[in-house]
């Protein structure tokens, strides 16, 4: 490989909420911490090298998004999934959850219903109740495989009672990448009760071979003109401290009153670092985005066999995407929070819990496999040892 993935970077104080906040996170500083979602490896050397030369100017006053930046977006889009953008339908957004809010705040009321496919990312609920709206829950199914599907006579039922649909996809915790056929179908019901799409696709970069992520709203016309589409490329190349997001929406009104929206919180501006960050990631780093992807797929059959060599009543659900990991802990004889606190006093491990993405994560666990395989090594074998320990594993 041309970079190096299994470099020790020291983390620990640099203000590093991953590693400088366990004490508060986890109650103990102990742990090793593979729970919220970035990457633990250096940043591709074209965004460090862009980043240097614009901080060797000595003036970092208010800055513009020049035609470049937007260039470099629409690259990026058209080499890794063949969508067409225009430049008027792009904007900008401080973070992906930050366009979700403002997204609901233009177009829904207090009161008004929201749908989730629940086991899904915490702040599709959290914001969406902080916001006074109501959250409506469209559970993912569990097929007898592991993989996560969509109840689509429940997703009918549950869009009649809702303004907006919140799609996740690649969804997190999951790890599905949703079909076409999904995406037509889940489309086809928005389409039929009149609801608006507003699609997280932060991960969308993330997609291990043979999956492939497709933008729902590139599939139609009809789709495009109902969606809002979120990305970034914070999760892809581990610049999520930039905070520097994309929003697409091809409709016009649609546009309008996402942007009425964004000038009354008055966030358009940015960051110069953001900026220079993004346009040198989506312009330069495509081989430095495959041979990550190559590396995190190498530490998901690492876990695979580990799991099914040493502790095989901890399933994982095999993802097509991202660099987090579903395990399914339900089988082991203690309640969910006994999990948890057994895997932060025994394994030192420190682990998302399940039920933060809603009930139905009760029993599991999400685990973030952006890290040195050596780390993720060393994890596993304290997993083992402490599961050995308490008579639960080999």
């Amino acid at each position: 490989m041309k970079y190096n993935f299994d470099q020790t970077i020291i983390r620990e104080g640099t203000d590093c909420e991953k590693f400088d906040a366990r004490n508060e996170i986890f109650g103990r500083t102990d742990v090793i911490p593979m729970w919220v979602a970035d990457m633990d490896f250096a940043v591709a050397p074209a965004i460090t090298d862009a980043i240097k030369r614009r901080a060797e100017h000595p003036v970092f006053g208010y800055t513009m998004r020049c035609t470049a930046y937007w260039q470099s977006i629409i690259g990026w889009v058209q080499r890794h999934s063949g969508w067409a953008l225009q430049p008027e339908w792009l904007d900008f957004s401080p973070g992906v959850v930050s366009g979700i809010v403002f997204a609901l705040r233009a177009f829904t009321q207090e009161g008004d219903g929201v749908v989730i496919q629940p086991p899904v990312y915490h702040p599709f609920a959290r914001q969406t109740r902080l916001n006074g709206r109501k959250v409506i829950n469209n559970p993912l199914r569990q097929r007898a495989d592991g993989c996560f599907e969509i109840d689509f006579e429940d997703l009918d039922r549950k869009l009649a009672q809702a303004k907006v649909f919140l799609l996740c996809n690649p969804h997190n915790p999951s790890g599905r990448v949703f079909t076409e056929e999904e995406l037509r179908r889940m489309g086809e019901l928005c389409i039929k009760h009149d609801v608006l799409i507003v699609s997280d696709e932060i991960h969308c970069d993330l997609v291990f071979k043979p999956y492939r992520h497709l933008h729902i709203a590139a599939l139609s016309e009809e789709l495009a003109q109902r969606t809002i589409t979120l990305i970034a490329p914070s999760k892809t190349f581990n610049i999520a401290g930039l905070s520097t997001s994309v929003v697409i929406v091809p409709n016009p009104e649609i546009r309008k009153r996402l942007q009425q929206e964004f000038e009354k919180m008055h966030v358009d501006q940015g960051n110069i670092f953001g900026c220079v960050a993004l346009q040198a990631a989506y312009s330069s780093c495509d081989e430095w985005l495959d041979e990550a992807m190559a590396y995190i797929e190498g530490n998901v059959r690492c876990v695979q066999h580990f799991l099914e060599t040493h502790l095989p009543s901890v399933k994982m659900v095999h993802p097509e995407g991202t660099f987090l990991l579903w395990l399914d802990f339900r089988a082991w004889p203690m309640s969910h929070e006994e999990i948890y606190q057994f895997l932060l006093d025994k394994a030192h491990l420190g682990l998302n819990e399940g039920s933060m993405f809603g009930e139905e994560g009760r029993g599991w666990m999400r685990m973030n496999i952006g890290t040195r395989r050596a780390v993720l090594e060393q994890a596993l074998e304290q997993l083992r040892q402490a599961a050995v320990a308490a008579g639960l594993g080999k």
